[in-house]
C-alpha cells in the first residue's frame, strides 16, 4: 500500500510536450518550492532506518574492513595436524606431561580426520541429490519471481492502456471545451476592450462639454 495517495492531473497521451522554455520555468518553480536539504533528508512520511545491532565480533570485522586492514587470525588449523613426538636423549627420563599433551593433540587430529572422512563419505553418497534438490528449489523460486514480474508488467500495461483509451475517448470533448474556453476568453477581452473604448469616449465627450461651458 502506498504511503501517500496522489492523483496527478496529467494527460500524457493527448497533451502536447512542453517546450524547453516551459519546462525550464516549471523546474525553476519546483526548485524554488523545495527545501534546501531535500536531497539529503528523507520525506517525513518515510520511517527512519532502524539502528543496526551487530555483535562485537561482527562490529570488529566491519571496522577492520572500513579501515582497509588485511584479514588476520581465523581458525588455527595447526591443531588438526599430526604432532611430532617429543624429542629426548637416550639416557633421559621421558617427560610424561609432554607426551600426554602430544597424545591429546594426536587424538584431536585423529578425531578431525575421522569426522572429515565421514563427511566426505556422506557428501559422496548424498551430495549429488542435495545439489539437485537445491537447484530445483532455486528454479521454483525463480519461476515464481518471473511469474510475479510478468503479472506486474501486465497489470501496468493494462492500466496504461485503459488510461490511454479513456484519454483518447475524451480528447474530442476536451478539445471542444478548450476551444470554447478560448472563445469565451476572447469574447470577454473584446467586451472589456469595447467597454474601455466606450469609457474613453464618454470621458472625451464630458471633457468637450466642460470646455464648451467654460467658454
Amino acid at each position: 500500500m502506498p504511503i501517500i495517495n496522489e492523483s496527478h492531473d496529467s494527460l500524457p497521451y493527448i497533451d502536447p510536450a512542453p517546450s524547453a522554455r516551459a519546462r525550464a520555468e516549471a523546474e525553476k518553480l519546483i526548485a524554488a518550492d523545495l527545501p534546501a536539504e531535500y536531497s539529503s533528508t528523507l520525506h517525513p512520511s518515510i520511517p527512519p532506518l532502524a539502528e543496526p545491532q551487530f555483535s562485537p565480533l561482527i562490529q570488529q570485522e566491519i571496522d577492520r574492513k572500513a579501515a582497509g586492514q588485511p584479514l588476520t587470525g581465523g581458525i588455527d588449523v595447526s591443531r588438526y595436524e599430526a604432532p611430532e613426538p617429543p624429542t629426548r636423549s637416550a639416557d633421559a627420563t621421558p617427560d610424561l606431561d609432554e607426551w600426554r599433551s602430544t597424545l591429546q593433540k594426536a587424538y584431536t587430529a585423529s578425531s578431525h580426520l575421522s569426522m572429515r572422512h565421514d563427511n566426505l563419505a556422506l557428501l559422496e553418497e548424498n551430495g549429488k541429490n542435495a545439489w539437485l534438490i537445491g537447484n530445483s528449489q532455486l528454479e521454483d523460486i525463480l519461476r515464481g519471481l518471473e511469474k510475479e514480474l510478468a503479472e506486474t508488467k501486465e497489470a501496468a500495461e493494462t492500466v496504461n492502456k485503459q488510461r490511454k483509451i479513456a484519454q483518447e475517448a475524451s480528447k474530442g470533448e476536451l478539445v471542444g471545451l478548450e476551444e470554447s474556453w478560448k472563445k469565451g476568453v476572447g469574447a470577454t477581452l473584446d467586451v472589456e476592450l469595447a467597454a474601455e473604448n466606450l469609457r474613453l469616449q464618454i470621458l472625451e465627450q464630458r471633457r468637450q462639454l466642460a470646455q464648451q461651458h467654460a467658454r
